[in-house]
């Protein structure tokens, strides 16, 4: 089926988003995904387009990532990424990013230049000034608009997603309507998977973590077959409730399907998104070595974007798509 190139901004939209928050991120999904097409027509390797894909998604401080990152309760920037190679299963991470422009590219050099898999916290810190990469004051990631959700939660005495609105006293919400009190849907959590004419693959996720989360908490975002999985069958780039998405491995439960039971890239993506895990808390995007695309999720709605090698073209955030 040819090249294929799908890339989320987050799952957990909700209905109520206003067109102010919206708009913003619809544009940026589809200048990003404009970006991977044309990396993966000039034959640009996978794993070369989904890091490129994810520094400009984290460059947008729409999303929660990079430049963009919540806050801890401490109010502290702690950024997390991953990326993986589908061919060779090379993978890289890193977490605890306080000062990294592009958290993305420092797990690849994680990758590419030790004999590790991930780095975290100090480590990983010492690692970027070694490797030469762009570092910037911690304050370079503090925006007004954060310090704003983070006061939020602190007065709801809670962790919640980065963009929930002022918190009401309305019990008539839907329960897929209301912030989740004890998780992270990180909304704006950000992913991009691919694959080429010749059925490479690679995916890659980043994201600043959850408003309010405690000094030190990890998510799946860094955790290979939890937030980010590719093998020589597909690649997958997962967002939602970090908690279940490390339960259910999410990532590799999709591959682990495909490899065991032979089932489809949608049907493997499908029954683990709508089957296997708590309705409302988790999406992802993934393509298959045949090109093949599958972007479900059981939350209100996901940021997505798709195009393939036959020209169809996607940009979406609930059911609705938007053809281009």
């Amino acid at each position: 089926m040819g090249w294929a190139v799908a890339l989320h901004g987050g799952a957990g939209v909700p209905f109520s988003l206003p067109p102010e928050a919206r708009q913003p991120r619809e544009e940026a999904l589809r200048h990003c995904l404009q970006i991977g097409v044309k990396a993966l027509k000039s034959n640009m390797s996978p794993l070369d387009v989904v890091e490129l894909v994810v520094r400009e998604l984290e460059n947008i401080p729409h999303f929660n990532a990079g430049r963009g990152s919540v806050l801890t309760n401490k109010g502290t920037v702690e950024m997390e990424a991953s990326i993986m190679d589908g061919n060779t299963m090379k993978c890289g991470a890193v977490s605890g990013l306080s000062t990294v422009v592009n958290a993305i590219s420092l797990a690849r050099l994680v990758m590419d230049n030790t004999p590790h898999i991930y780095l975290a916290f100090d480590g990983a810190e010492d690692f970027a000034r070694q490797q030469g990469v762009e570092t910037v004051d911690t304050s370079h990631f503090i925006t007004p608009e954060n310090i704003e959700r983070l006061n939020q939660a602190k007065e709801a005495d809670r962790v919640q997603i980065d963009y929930t609105q002022p918190i009401q006293n309305d019990t008539t919400k839907s329960e897929t309507e209301t912030p989740f009190a004890n998780g992270d849907s990180q909304l704006g959590t950000v992913g991009c998977v691919a694959v080429d004419s010749n059925g490479n693959l690679a995916s890659a996720t980043s994201t600043g973590g959850l408003v309010n989360k405690m000094v030190g908490r990890i998510g799946d975002t860094p955790l290979i077959g939890a937030g980010t999985y590719a093998n020589e069958l597909c690649a997958v780039s997962a967002t939602g409730i970090g908690e279940a998405l490390i339960r259910g491995t999410v990532a590799r439960d999709v591959a682990a399907m495909m490899e065991f039971k032979g089932l489809s890239l949608k049907e493997a993506a499908d029954c683990v998104v709508h089957e296997r895990i708590p309705k409302g808390t988790v999406g992802l995007v993934a393509v298959s070595a045949a090109g093949e695309v599958a972007m479900p999720y059981n939350t209100p709605g996901m940021f997505r974007a798709c195009a393939t090698e036959d020209g169809y073209s996607e940009v979406a955030i609930w059911s609705d798509a938007i053809i281009e």
